[in-house]
């Protein structure tokens, strides 16, 4: 985590009492931040933007006391919009930095990715971000390898499964082959006899189809001049 606590010094020659009051509010809270009771960090910030929503100071804060209470949503909320209104360099690249870490701690590696290569290229030689952003990239890495292995071993369970369907299918087509009886077992005389009835009807077929044939043309005949 970089720059937990931000400060930023307000050169005016005019302070009002609000002002000052969110001021201390702020202090507050940096102290409370210090001694590690974020609970009552956050209470302060939450003060001091009631008197100053548009602290960024505040805001900041606010966002990094929330990631040590583990609301790492609502701290990534906050962070999130405030990063385009920072304008010190240094400040914008911490932002990111812990920007990273938010999505690291809600596993969203390609959030954190994106967020630690911003702040490097704002400060390109921060090795602690490096050192983050290797580590997202790792996690990254193993969760799509993990993902790619259990795809392939649902696909394996699929082909195993249509393997013993069909190996079932067959198993139970040659139990039903066995189950049916032999077919009866005739005799060469027996034989003899069909094929010479099949043979005696195919002629008397034949002979009926050549009679209706001759008739067909008499009645042909007769139709014509």
């Amino acid at each position: 985590m970089k720059g937990f606590i931000l400060t930023i010094i307000f050169a005016l020659t005019f302070i009002s009492a609000g002002a000052q009051s969110e001021r201390g509010e702020v202090r507050s809270g940096n102290t409370a931040f210090k001694k590690g009771d974020f609970q009552k960090a956050e209470i302060d910030y939450r003060r001091a933007l009631d008197r100053n929503p548009s602290s960024l100071q505040a805001k900041y804060n606010l966002g990094n006391a929330l990631y040590k209470l583990n609301n790492f949503p609502e701290a990534e909320k906050i962070m999130i919009p405030l990063v385009d209104s920072i304008e010190n360099t240094t400040v914008k690249a911490n932002a990111y930095h812990n920007l990273g870490n938010f999505g690291l701690s809600q596993k969203k590696y390609k959030e954190s990715i994106e967020s630690y290569k911003n702040a490097l290229k704002l400060h390109p030689d921060d090795m602690e971000t490096k050192s983050n952003l290797a580590y997202a990239q790792k996690m990254l890495k193993n969760e799509q390898d993990k993902q790619n292995k259990d795809q392939n071993k649902d696909q394996d369970q699929n082909k195993d499964q249509n393997k013993d369907q069909n190996q079932n299918q067959n198993k139970d087509q040659n139990q039903d082959n066995k189950n049916q009886p032999p077919p009866p077992k005739i005799s060469p005389q027996a034989a003899q006899q069909m094929l010479q009835a099949i043979q005696n009807k195919e002629k008397e077929t034949q002979e009926k189809l050549n009679k209706e044939k001759v008739k067909a043309q008499s009645r042909q005949r007769e139709k014509n001049w």
